[in-house]
């Protein structure tokens, strides 16, 4: 393994246009740079995952996949190859604009598996797809039903804590707090589409996504909003999308 010391950092920049950008069958631009450890065809395998439906808003975005994006720096800089020092000064992911065009470098070499990858980029095309387009009246209607009758548990710390907040009481009255409230929409939905992307990736155990701090959301409260998403933006062909509620054996 090389010597940090022995790696030159590169910027963002210099990367962004060295590389060349590919853009996958369902419209999604991407590169990859670097000793990634990804094969061909499992990033475009990856990538490919994206329906179709959401490439119109993600037309000036590019996801650069490299070994490590580092944080600790003032200038976005990228490493071409991994050390444990390194690894230790980098980030799941760094942001750039450069020009029209908005770059997302992710860190393949900060992950353990392909699950962990796979739900990094899929949680930041998600995010970018809710910057631009917002979230679906008809999501918003599903999951603040959801918030009113209870449903046990959440599928993120942001998710949960906005909905907490946006469901507060003021001298036992409850107070619809509106920013938190738009808040939720965009975690829950980021949320969910993410998992869906996810689910057409890899084969995983809902309990995967579990953390800490906060219980996971109902399962069947789950699939509901997953089929919605579903519903909403297909499944590209040669993906599919299922649930199991137990696995077999």
């Amino acid at each position: 393994m090389p010597n940090s010391a022995q790696i030159e950092l590169w910027h963002a920049e210099k990367v962004a246009t060295q590389v060349a950008v590919s853009t996958a069958s369902n419209g999604i631009h991407y590169a990859s740079w670097g000793e990634t450890r990804l094969s061909e065809p499992d990033l475009e395998r990856l990538v490919g995952t994206v329906p179709a439906a959401l490439s119109g808003a993600l037309s000036r975005r590019a996801y650069f996949f490299v070994p490590l994006a580092i944080a600790d720096t003032g200038e976005i800089m990228v490493a071409p190859t991994f050390s444990v020092d390194l690894g230790d000064r980098a980030v799941c992911h760094r942001n750039a604009t450069f020009g029209s065009t908005e770059a997302v470098f992710l860190s393949t070499r900060l992950m353990e598996d392909r699950f962990g990858l796979a739900f990094e980029f899929f949680i930041n095309v998600a995010h970018n797809f809710v910057e631009v387009a917002g979230v679906p009246e008809s999501f918003v209607s599903l999951v603040w039903s959801q918030a009113e009758a209870q449903v046990r548990g959440e599928t993120s710390q942001d998710a949960w804590e906005t909905r907490r907040r946006a469901q507060d009481t003021l001298n036992g009255q409850k107070v619809i707090d509106e920013r938190s409230r738009n808040g939720y929409f965009d975690a829950t939905f980021s949320d969910a589409l993410a998992i869906y992307m996810l689910s057409l990736a890899v084969d995983f155990d809902y309990h995967d996504l579990r953390e800490r701090e906060y219980p996971l959301l109902a399962a069947p409260a789950l699939a509901e909003r997953l089929r919605h998403v579903a519903s909403l933006f297909p499944a590209n062909p040669g993906y599919e999308f299922q649930i199991l509620y137990r696995r077999k054996g």
